[in-house]
């Protein structure tokens, strides 16, 4: 049998080794257990991308064709992030492919609508709050405390919404019968992003207004949304941010 202090000594260098590993990872709360990190970088980069798209680039198939790349994108992004099942993530980035296919061949040879376009642009971008949503509460109850993931994963959500009014704003405009703006204002892709954020902000410049009851309702229900959501969930959680625990060396 070894003596006591070579046995100890042994522990130590393991115990040692043992946190330099969980530091590297990055996979350790402070009470020693494995946590999956959910990380939103990539997505709030590609949602901002999408936003300068939207707003700056010129309307256009090809402006179309990249929106829709974005939105499929982060639609793929938030539910990886969200540390979902890989079967999950493989649906979610089929049905991107799928409808950035069908953006193609509208682009190309036409066929597909512009309404049918931005309702698969709102399908794909619906698919990322609830994912968002469910990996910030995994992330918060697996390690107790707030980290600058569930930060990123909030501002991502935000996002998100705001993108899946837009689009919501310009399908009813194509599909509705009717202008959805008052005044003859026309519903492009940088309008309706406009009005959507300066609603979801509660700013409302008033210089676009939904003309019909049901986008009167809409805008109601996204400065809602967004009030709350700011007042409540991103106060807190930036309220109760704190700096990660490292292991012990």
């Amino acid at each position: 049998m070894a003596p006591a202090g070579v046995r100890h000594g042994c522990r130590h260098a393991c115990g040692r080794l043992a946190d330099a590993v969980a530091r590297r990872r990055g996979a350790g709360d402070a009470r020693g257990v494995r946590v999956e990190r959910h990380r939103y970088g990539l997505l709030l980069i590609t949602l901002f991308l999408s936003l300068g798209v939207q707003g700056i680039a010129p309307r256009g198939a090809l402006q179309q064709l990249v929106v829709t790349a974005l939105a499929g994108a982060a639609a793929a992004l938030a539910v990886r992030a969200a540390g979902l099942p890989r079967r999950v993530v493989r649906i979610a980035t089929a049905l991107a492919l799928v409808v950035l296919a069908l953006s193609v061949v509208r682009a190309t040879v036409g066929g597909v609508g512009e309404g049918a376009a931005l309702l698969m642009n709102v399908a794909l971008v619906a698919l990322g709050p609830p994912a968002v949503a469910l990996g910030i509460v995994r992330d918060l109850r697996a390690t107790g405390q707030v980290r600058l993931d569930a930060v990123m994963g909030v501002l991502c959500l935000y996002l998100l919404l705001g993108m899946f009014f837009a689009f919501t704003y310009g399908a009813i405009d194509e599909l509705g019968g009717h202008p959805f703006f008052a005044g003859e204002q026309e519903a492009t892709t940088s309008h309706c992003l406009y009005f959507s954020f300066a609603t979801l902000t509660t700013v409302g410049f008033g210089d676009f207004v939904a003309r019909a009851d049901l986008g009167h309702t809409l805008a109601v229900l996204e400065a809602l949304i967004g009030q709350i959501y700011l007042v409540t969930v991103v106060s807190l959680i930036v309220s109760n941010l704190r700096p990660a625990r490292r292991a012990a060396s």
